[in-house]
């Protein structure tokens, strides 16, 4: 398919939802027009159009968060992108990772979300810490000190889970597992590995064996 078979509106616009190619989080949403459209295409690189000042802008130019693009789908109506990126800090104006940061319903910690609900509660919070860089917050310390320093973490946390079995010590099996969990999801992140990609290989592997 080619941009002119994109279906733009009166003003000649196309809504882009950007999404987070790893965590699946919505960072923004956005507007482009053909021009944009190309210039993403081209670069790679997430180009909008802004409606208040009605110019082109290149998300990133100037605060250098810029958004790598992996992958852009349109919908069957072929009058809206959703734009898979790869991000370089916060995709907000006021520095937060996503623009859609504030929810209209309380969260019901009872809710049918799922046990494993958590999981993916862990996925987004990194990337969120990734993307901002909170000062003092030690997932900001394993990412300011690169992958050597998280894989030495994943293989001490290892460690510690094996000799809390060999010890039979089931509270700090507790402890120790949940840290080795959150330092693999740190890792993850670090190597744009999605959780979905692992859980696909699970569920490939249980599927195989039916």
């Amino acid at each position: 398919m080619n941009i002119e078979e994109l279906t733009f509106d009166e003003k000649g616009l196309i809504p882009a939802i950007v999404q987070d190619a790893v965590s699946k989080e919505v960072l923004t949403l956005a507007y482009m027009n053909k021009e944009s459209v190309q210039k993403t295409l081209e670069t790679k690189e997430t180009w909008f159009y802004s409606r208040s000042r009605q110019e082109l802008w290149h998300k990133g130019e100037t605060s250098g968060n810029t958004q790598h693009v992996t992958d852009i789908h349109y919908d069957c109506d072929q009058d809206a992108l959703v734009v898979k990126v790869t991000p370089n800090g916060p995709a907000c104006h006021k520095g937060k990772y996503s623009c859609f940061s504030q929810s209209l319903l309380e969260k019901d910690p009872d809710s049918t979300s799922g046990r494993f609900a958590i999981l993916n509660q862990l996925e987004q919070t990194i990337a969120e810490r990734e993307a901002e860089m909170p000062e003092g917050a030690y997932t900001t310390y394993l990412f300011t000190e690169g992958v050597d320093k998280i894989l030495k973490k994943v293989g001490e946390e290892a460690s510690e889970v094996i000799i809390a079995s060999k010890n039979r010590d089931a509270e700090e099996l507790k402890w120790e597992s949940a840290d080795l969990l959150y330092h693999l999801f740190v890792l993850l992140r670090e190597q744009k590995m999605p959780l979905d990609e692992v859980l696909g290989v699970l569920d490939e592997r249980h599927g195989s064996k039916k």
